[in-house]
Order: structure tokens, then C-alpha cells, then sequence
């Protein structure tokens, strides 16, 4: 079997100026793709970190600004007792090995989401993380952990409710700004690109305000097997589309 080489400059039939300045991803499949290999489910998601990391150098070679991953929402404490105690093993173990080369390799990480509800151990390496890295200005990356859209906004009214009830904004101040100045992602750009894999049509309550204008692009393939060419496929079909904004 031929192994195709990992690209690592921009490929040809691509144009620089037009590819999206920010990328989200919904990181779909990592269960179904270790049910279709034999595995358990976990083995699904450690593969799935792999796939992450190699998407995450991509989007540095070939000059993508930053990349936002759905990593675990609030609806996925739901799923079985065992497969979410690995995975907030699993984000501590990959943070507390990779920092260093994220360090090296220039990469700013943060996390958005309700954070307050994770393992102690687990805020812990977080917050290590993002500090060390606060001034890395090579890519963003963002992982959406126990995030949720609807809960990210309720948290932002709250927050803007309380400031007007202690007399420190009137409800004519408040505006697109103010009210992105409370979300989880404040300071951090919308998506150009939305990509979720494993062919299902909905955004499961992601970024939902920040979505309002992203393009949207499904791929049928699940997380653990999408790779550079999955990823070229979905900036080509991103180049061919008109952005309007909502305007003519």
C-alpha cells in the first residue's frame, strides 16, 4: 500500500487570500468508528486526539489563524459513567504531555465553557495551559469544553442583567459588543468554516451565536478518519461559495 505524504505547504489549486481566518470543528464519530473497528469506544476518542493534533499543524502550515474544537458539551455528561471519567483523564493526560510542544510550536490554547464543573485536577492543567501559552502568536487554538451555545448565552444575559440591576448599564447601552464582551469566546474571532463530520445535519448547540454567518461543511467521514485530504476537500468547497452577509 502506497502512503500518501503529509502536505505541508498550501496546496496548489488553493487560494491564500481566500481561505477562512478561523475554522470550528464538530468532532463527530469517534463511538461509531471504534464500534466499525472491534474497539471500545475509548480507543475511538484516542484516536480522535491524534486526528485533532494533526489538524491543529495543518491550520499552522498552511496559514490558517485559529481552530476552534467541540471537545465535550454539556449535554455529554449524559453518556455512560465510564467513557466520561477516560475522557477528562484523557484532556489532562494530552495537556499535560503537549504543553510543551505547543509552547514550541507557538500555539495559543484556551478553553471556553462552563469550566467550574470539570475535575479539580483537570481546571488545574488548564489553567496552566492557557497561561503559559497567553503569549504565543502563532495559531489560536480554542477547545469548547462543557460547552454549550444555549448555556453560554444565558450565562452572558445573566451577567449583563446583574450590571443593569446594580445601576452600571442601562438596557439601551446594551449592544452586538457589550453582549459579545460576555460570552465564553469574547475577544476571539466567529468562524469563517464550520466542518462536522459523520454526515449529521445540525450544529448540537455550538457557538450558536457565533454561527451566524459560518459556512457550513459535512463530511460523511467520521473524526477518526479524517485527515489533511478531508481537510483540503472541505477549504475547496469553502473557496467556491459567495459569502453576502445577508446583503445582495
Amino acid at each position: 500500500m502506497t502512503v500518501k505524504p503529509i502536505v505541508l505547504q498550501l496546496p496548489l489549486d488553493l487560494e491564500k487570500e481566500k481561505l477562512p481566518r478561523h475554522v470550528a470543528v464538530i468532532m463527530d464519530g469517534n463511538g461509531r468508528w471504534a464500534k466499525k473497528q472491534g474497539l471500545p469506544r475509548i480507543m475511538g476518542h484516542k484516536r480522535g486526539v491524534d486526528v485533532l493534533k494533526d489538524l491543529l499543524r495543518c491550520c499552522r502550515d498552511w496559514g490558517i489563524q485559529a481552530l476552534t474544537a467541540y471537545a465535550f458539551s454539556t449535554e455529554n455528561w449524559g453518556r455512560p459513567l465510564e467513557e466520561v471519567e477516560f475522557l477528562m483523564t484523557l484532556f489532562e493526560r494530552v495537556l499535560r504531555k503537549e504543553l510543551q510542544e505547543m509552547l514550541a510550536e507557538n500555539v495559543q490554547i484556551r478553553f471556553v465553557g462552563d469550566l467550574e464543573a470539570l475535575p479539580r485536577s483537570l481546571q488545574s492543567e488548564i489553567e496552566r495551559s492557557m497561561a503559559e501559552t497567553r503569549s504565543n502568536r502563532g495559531i489560536r487554538f480554542t477547545v469548547a469544553t462543557n460547552y454549550g451555545g444555549r448555556q453560554e448565552i444565558l450565562h452572558a444575559c445573566r451577567a449583563i442583567a446583574q450590571q443593569v440591576q446594580q445601576g452600571l448599564l442601562q438596557p439601551e447601552e446594551i449592544d452586538k459588543e457589550i453582549f459579545e464582551r460576555h460570552l465564553y469566546t469574547a475577544g476571539i474571532s466567529d468562524p469563517d468554516l464550520l466542518i462536522r463530520t459523520s454526515g449529521e445535519m445540525r450544529i448540537s448547540n455550538f457557538l450558536l451565536w457565533q454561527m451566524a454567518y459560518a459556512e457550513i461543511y459535512i463530511t460523511e467521514s467520521l473524526w477518526p478518519d479524517f485527515n489533511r485530504t478531508e481537510f483540503h476537500r472541505a477549504l475547496a468547497a469553502y473557496q467556491q461559495r459567495e459569502r453576502r452577509f445577508g446583503k445582495v
